[in-house]
């Protein structure tokens, strides 16, 4: 038996709760999977996997054994790592998922390449919820807290939310100086592309959060055109400030309620714990927590 081998399946197997998944992934088919399992199993003398029609679960002694297992291939892993890193640079595909706003982290992102122009990025943009592993992602970046035992995380930097106007609309219209004024006022609102649901301004009274029904003169999906129209006079809209740093430097933009408002958010890079880090993960991570947010 290529115990090092079955070990790999029996951890992506475990991973993806799917044997056809793990065969996809490891270019097997769900059958060979299942019988390189079954072989563990019987050279073992327990079993490790539950199994349905649907999906895998582990046994007490299959969790027990996950987890010795993964120490086992991260240090394989680390050692050829070390050999090879003391020979090569950084090469390879790293595939990324971000959210939307992530377009506004392509100033980042292109520096990183070139920086490393051996390491090629396929970057997928897109606010819905993925499944880092199943889906095959290297990395993903998003904003939130994250429980899943299944990945590791580092924070990249914090965000807040900010509700902003152009000069030129506080002269036609006015600053805002009380919650009660949105109610007057030409509100550019954001909508979740994933679910449709308008992101909630982080207005808040009396120390506590509110949600008060607010007019819409605008709607879109992306930030962009937001920091489009607000640039055009157009309205207020709630934006992170990461997004509008050098419209805030130079006055352009205007920040209204200040002190009626209260957010803080943080963004993440999340990558599977069952890998070890390879010299192209490890070198991107250290890229992005060191300059996404600090220039």
């Amino acid at each position: 038996m290529d115990t090092l081998g079955t070990l790999r399946i029996f951890v992506q197997a475990a991973d993806t709760g799917s044997f056809t998944v793990a065969g996809r992934q490891l270019g097997l088919s769900p059958s060979a999977v299942g019988k390189a399992i079954a072989r563990l199993e019987e050279h073992l003398g327990v079993r490790l996997l539950h199994r349905s029609t649907r999906s895998v679960t582990l046994t007490s002694e299959g969790a027990c054994f996950l987890e010795r297992s993964r120490r086992i291939l991260g240090e394989l892993e680390a050692a050829e790592l070390e050999v090879a890193n003391t020979r090569t640079t950084p090469t390879g595909t790293l595939r990324i998922s971000l959210p939307l706003a992530g377009m506004l982290m392509m100033p980042t992102l292109t520096a990183f390449m070139q920086a490393y122009p051996a390491i090629e990025l396929d970057l997928d943009f897109t606010d819905r919820l993925v499944d880092v592993i199943e889906e095959g992602f290297d990395a993903v970046i998003r904003a939130g807290e994250v429980n899943d035992s299944r990945l590791m995380t580092r924070a990249l930097g914090p965000f807040h939310l900010l509700l902003v106007c152009s000069v030129g609309y506080i002269e036609r219209h006015g600053l805002p100086t009380e919650i009660d004024h949105l109610k007057h006022s030409a509100c550019l609102h954001h909508r979740f592309a994933t679910s449709g649901r308008l992101e909630r301004w982080p207005l808040v009274q009396n120390g506590q959060p509110i949600d008060p029904n607010l007019p819409r003169a605008a709607v879109a999906n992306t930030i962009e055109p937001l920091i489009e129209m607000v640039a055009a006079g157009l309205g207020i809209a709630c934006l992170p400030d990461f997004a509008i740093e050098e419209e805030l430097r130079s006055g352009k933009f205007r920040v209204v309620l200040e002190q009626h408002t209260r957010h803080e958010g943080m963004f993440r890079i999340l990558w599977p714990s069952s890998r070890h880090m390879s010299s192209k993960l490890r070198t991107f991570v250290d890229f992005m927590c060191a300059k996404l947010f600090t220039g």
